[in-house]
């Protein structure tokens, strides 16, 4: 009887044991920034976010536990040809965050191990579709690709990925130095076409420079001339009113009185003065036979023929 009590005493005790600590083990205090998916009979049940859960005790388990900050994943080291058939070793990092914790745990088996293989097989298609030089020259193309193709296949795993970055791009030694006897030949084409583009601005500059000189010069004397021809038209104008104004006092002179004989005396006087100078000894002259008659010349000078108001003078030879 006694053994009786004692075992029944016992089996109580495991029960409620038993029962404290599975209503303890259904108690979850998740973290922030952690997500818990919680199984049900081996069913997927929910999904619990930061806070204080009580999980229905032998029936609920929590089944995977994900963080949701971002990580920082090391893509080891890969082998990749190049299009112009070079081979370099290259690595990086995959910066990736958990946006869904039940596709993260039942759309694939290890999603770590999915974007790291993902990363490596695009990074090899990425590398082959281009030269050695634009490799090292578009690192930011690269990583783009790297991280739109991840992306878009790891959508189904509740997995974002939010960039790639290149570690380090390691070619052989006889590609290094190839790729340094190049650049330095690139740097001395650079400085050559540098210098003959010195020389060819230098020359410009000159060529303007004479050239400017000799449109101002240019310039200068074809305003010169212009000046010279208004003054001498201005001169030729004064010189044409004095002259109508002249020929006009003389006009208005012959209109009077005594105005005939005046303009006689006048041409006769005017003739004797000319007379005077081509008769030089050092000059030659050839005279009509009626010149050396002072008389006749008189007569042929005041021979006047009156038309109306007007008076014209017969030429002398």
């Amino acid at each position: 009887m006694i053994i009786v009590q004692i075992l029944l005493y016992t089996i109580a005790a495991v029960t409620g044991l038993f029962f404290v600590i599975g209503f303890l083990k259904s108690i979850r205090v998740v973290p922030a920034q952690t997500a818990m998916v919680v199984e049900r009979l081996g069913k997927y049940k929910r999904t619990l976010s930061a806070g204080f859960h009580v999980l229905a005790p032998f029936i609920d388990r929590v089944r995977y536990s994900h963080s949701l900050k971002e990580r920082a994943i090391d893509v080891p080291s890969q082998r990749c040809i190049t299009k112009d058939n070079v081979r370099m070793e290259v690595n990086g990092i995959l910066y990736l965050k958990v946006v869904d914790p039940r596709l993260a745990s039942y759309g694939i088996e290890d999603y770590l191990v999915g974007v790291i293989q993902l990363a490596q097989t695009t990074m090899r298609s990425v590398i082959g579709k281009l030269s050695l030089d634009k490799t090292f020259e578009e690192r930011v193309v690269i990583n783009a690709q790297v991280v739109k193709s991840v992306d878009e296949a790891s959508e189904p795993w509740g997995v974002k990925v939010t960039r790639y970055e290149i570690k380090n791009i390691d070619v052989p030694k006889d590609i290094l130095h190839v790729m340094e006897v190049q650049m330095e030949a690139e740097r001395i084409k650079r400085a050559r076409i540098a210098e003959s583009e010195g020389k060819r601005e230098s020359r410009i500059n000159y060529s303007q420079g004479v050239m400017s000189e000799a449109i101002n010069i240019s310039e200068g004397e074809k305003q010169k001339l212009i000046n010279e021809a208004e003054g001498k038209a201005k001169e030729i104008e004064a010189i044409s009113k004095a002259t109508a104004l002249g020929i006009a006092k003389v006009s208005a002179a012959l209109e009077q009185d005594g105005g005939d004989d005046a303009i006689a005396l006048r041409i006769a006087d005017a003739y004797i003065n000319e007379l005077k100078k081509l008769a030089k000894s050092s000059t030659e002259l050839i005279l009509p036979l009626d010149l050396a008659n002072l008389k006749s010349v008189m007569e042929t000078v005041t021979r006047i023929d009156r038309r109306g108001k007007k008076y014209y003078f017969h030429s002398l030879f």
